[in-house]
């Protein structure tokens, strides 16, 4: 199954939780006005790999980086891809990574999204922490951990898939998150 990337950074701490692998999707239909990743809102643009290479291409830096505590999908729009990053993040997590992903949709939108899209819920189910909602500008606050303005949430969304309702990140990170 392919997949289309704007690129891969092996080591982060901004997008996440403890030290990640960042995969950037390709394309985006949000275009936020000061986005940081504006290159690869070009549905087009990037470059087109298969989710196995990649899977493996993953398991490999593993190997080296005891490290690494995830993987995050980052964008352009990851849930515009849905089907593909499912299948891949299901693969990550038997290597006992946890899986981020970032939307400019809120869980909500997801959540109806997928009622239509079963790869959308296929990828939320494979998610540990989701960082919704479009980037504003006027909202801009950079002391914010992993998003950049004040609107953006980070849900935990294992636990509102088990309670039915939105559960905040924050509300857990003591617990599930240290």
């Amino acid at each position: 199954m392919e997949i289309r990337l704007a690129g891969i950074t092996q080591e982060s701490i901004a997008d996440g939780p403890g030290l990640r692998l960042v995969i950037f999707t390709q394309g985006c239909p949000h275009n936020c006005p000061g986005c940081h990743n504006p290159d690869t809102h070009d549905i087009n643009g990037g470059y087109v790999t298969d989710v196995e290479g990649l899977y493996q291409y993953i398991e490999k830096i593993t190997v080296r980086n005891k490290l690494l505590r995830g993987v995050t999908f980052s964008g352009g729009e990851p849930f515009l891809q849905a089907k593909p990053l499912a299948l891949l993040a299901k693969k990550l997590r038997s290597l006992g990574l946890d899986i981020v992903a970032y939307s400019g949709f809120t869980f909500e939108q997801l959540a109806a999204m997928a009622l239509k899209r079963k790869s959308i819920s296929a990828l939320l189910e494979q998610t540990e922490l989701l960082i919704d909602g479009q980037y504003k500008a006027a909202e801009r606050d950079l002391g914010l951990a992993f998003r950049g303005s004040r609107n953006q949430r980070l849900v935990d969304v294992q636990a509102t898939i088990a309670v039915g309702r939105v559960v905040i990140w924050e509300d857990l990170a003591q617990k599930r998150w240290a």
